[in-house]
């Protein structure tokens, strides 16, 4: 293949744009950022875990504080019948006195027992609920954080893609000069060589494999009209002369 030495020096200059456009979109992948949306996220997603087993645990406290206060109204409410029936002095019958007696005492024991229960359940769901409120304001604070981090990405977005554009439209009228079949080549080679295709000769070395043309190779290049397009004998890319090849 041939082509004006002035067309390969203009590969030169779309395989410099498109290193910058992959630099500025590897950029664009590994911004901070993400990283750090990525962590906070997972913590999101623990505090949430946490917060709905919070949630939970006051809810059962809730309504097992519920049961317990209607135990102690019952017991409450049938002590306070007792009385009233040993009071009133209906019950005349000794025994009948004595069982009465004996019932309200036994209540009394037993509504003690439901009013520690109570006790019991509310400061476990005191516990809850400040557990909750806890988790509900740490919650606040990693969303708080995803924001900030999410809008530092999105400043830093709109700057990196401002400079592709800008890079890739350079690109289209630096690439639209190059011979088509050139620039066929170069794109082929691009795609296979880890983008790529065309390297500079500076200095007796191809910039594309950093390796050093040997005697052979480098006569070959003296040799060869300046509109031959070359190939790299190491690489296989396409080697461009410029003033700095040192032949």
């Amino acid at each position: 293949m041939n082509a004006a030495p002035a067309d390969q020096i203009r590969l030169l200059d779309v395989q410099a744009l498109d290193v910058r456009r992959q630099q500025l979109a590897h950029r664009r992948n590994s911004l901070p950022e993400l990283a750090e949306i990525e962590t906070l996220q997972k913590d999101l997603a623990q505090l949430r875990d946490l917060l709905v087993a919070a949630q939970t645990e006051e809810s059962d406290c809730a309504r097992e504080q519920t049961k317990a206060e209607q135990d102690v109204d019952q017991v409450r409410q049938r002590a306070a019948r007792d009385q009233q029936r040993l009071d009133s002095g209906a019950v005349t019958s000794p025994k009948d006195l004595e069982n009465l007696q004996h019932e309200i005492v036994s209540l009394a024991r037993r509504q003690g027992d439901l009013e520690d229960v109570v006790l019991d359940v509310m400061e476990r769901r005191e516990s809850a609920q400040q557990r909750v409120a806890e988790l509900t304001e740490r919650l606040a604070s990693v969303q708080a954080r995803i924001d900030d981090a999410a809008g530092r990405r999105d400043t830093a977005y709109e700057e990196l893609d401002g400079e592709i554009s800008s890079v890739g439209k350079e690109r289209e009228v630096i690439a639209a000069s190059v011979p088509a079949d050139l620039l066929g080549l170069y794109e082929k080679l691009r795609g296979q060589q880890g983008g790529i295709g065309a390297a500079k000769l500076y200095q007796r070395r191809c910039e594309g494999c950093r390796l050093e043309l040997n005697i052979t190779e480098l006569n070959d290049v003296r040799s060869a009209a300046p509109d031959t397009v070359l190939r790299c004998e190491n690489c296989r890319r396409i080697l461009v002369r410029t003033a700095e090849s040192g032949l």
